[in-house]
């Protein structure tokens, strides 16, 4: 399955760009990757950063298929069709902007946007091979994205390099300066549990770039995650849960949503309280290290096959999804995984606003 559900040219002559299809392009339907939107008229207005690249010369050549409603991991949709991975294609592409993700490893476009609501940019990213960018909260203009109002997602690019990402946002974002490559900076690797092998490639990696590193706690990471779900549970069932009920979802987003109509103010209230205190605690370790590098994925992106028969994909998210709760600007960027031809991916955080700068010190890794 091509990872494009409109096909088009828009603008130009400049680089070229997909566009999501959770963000309006004027004179074609925004659809969400979903059945309740079929019959969504054309929209007739761009999305804010849409006209941005348009009125730098940007071309669009259509809009990707995602994650239904933009609310899963995986990127597999049985009713707008799942996108092959291009990196390894028995495996997940990853969600919600799967097909942003794939587009640009095929080598088929220059950027492309997606939204990263709870990792929904840099997941795929990291499961295709490629940078993606989750801005700073606020950062881009989310006028014209779906749905109309969150307070965790953001619009962000993925490119195959990191002087086309830097353009994409130089576009968008007329605040955006491209910092020159920086010497020498703090780096503090983030304690977390996952694949052995993962934490070893992320390691050698900085090793042989002769960073200087060391080990740092986040030790309210996990009650992020936690604290992450809540929130987009809740303003997710604000949003689209009255579509349930009426056959117009996949089954498994049906079966999320209802599960999320669960979710009480208390519950809300609670997750807004580790929201700040998290918060808190990037920011004093941003005042010490310059970045701070995790995983981008626990683990090598799923088998399809083993998704399809029931294996949980959630915790896949958890290096994730704590970021777009405290606001800052993360990247990520693959590195090779040892003894494989895939590519895992780490990631790095940088101070709220500092996204320039983050980006200078990835071009440091690169």
């Amino acid at each position: 399955m091509i990872p494009l559900v409109i096909e088009g040219c828009i603008g130009g002559p400049g680089r070229t760009v997909a566009i999501k299809d959770s963000l309006d392009v004027a004179g074609w339907p925004t659809r969400c990757g979903s059945r309740a939107f079929e019959h969504a008229p054309p929209a007739q207005n761009h999305a804010t950063v849409v006209k941005a690249l348009l009125d730098d010369g940007w071309q669009i050549i259509g809009k990707t298929v995602l994650h239904e409603l933009a609310f899963g991991v995986t990127g597999i949709n049985e009713w707008a069709g799942t996108p092959i991975n291009p990196q390894a294609p028995d495996r997940i592409p990853g969600g919600s902007s799967s097909g942003s993700a794939v587009i640009v490893a095929q080598g088929n476009v220059d950027v492309a946007l997606g939204t990263d609501t709870g990792g929904s940019v840099r997941m795929p990213a990291a499961c295709c091979g490629v940078l993606g960018l989750k801005p700073s909260f606020g950062r881009l203009s989310r006028h014209g994205v779906y749905p109309a109002s969150s307070s965790l997602d953001v619009v962000g690019p993925m490119a195959r390099d990191l002087e086309t990402l830097v353009a994409a946002m130089t576009s968008m974002d007329s605040t955006f300066s491209a910092h020159k490559p920086l010497g020498k900076f703090r780096v503090g690797l983030v304690n977390v549990s996952c694949d052995p092998a993962i934490e070893q490639a992320i390691r050698d990696e900085m090793n042989r770039r002769g960073w200087a590193w060391e080990v740092v706690t986040l030790p309210l990471l996990d009650q992020a995650f936690e604290a992450a779900l809540t929130v987009i549970n809740a303003e997710t069932w604000a949003a689209y849960g009255h579509y349930t009920g009426q056959a117009l979802l996949g089954a498994d987003i049906e079966a999320r949503l209802l599960r999320a109509a669960n979710t009480d103010a208390v519950a809300v209230q609670a997750a807004h309280a580790v929201r700040m205190a998290f918060s808190e605690q990037v920011d004093h370790l941003l005042e010490r290290f310059d970045t701070l590098v995790l995983p981008s994925l626990p683990r090598l992106p799923p088998l399809l096959v083993d998704v399809c028969k029931g294996e949980s994909v959630i915790d896949l998210t958890r290096f994730l999804r704590p970021f777009n709760l405290s606001g800052h600007p993360a990247l990520s960027v693959p590195i090779p995984y040892p003894g494989s031809s895939i590519k895992t991916s780490l990631q790095l955080i940088g101070a709220k606003g500092d996204d320039a700068r983050l980006c200078a010190i990835a071009g440091a890794f690169l």
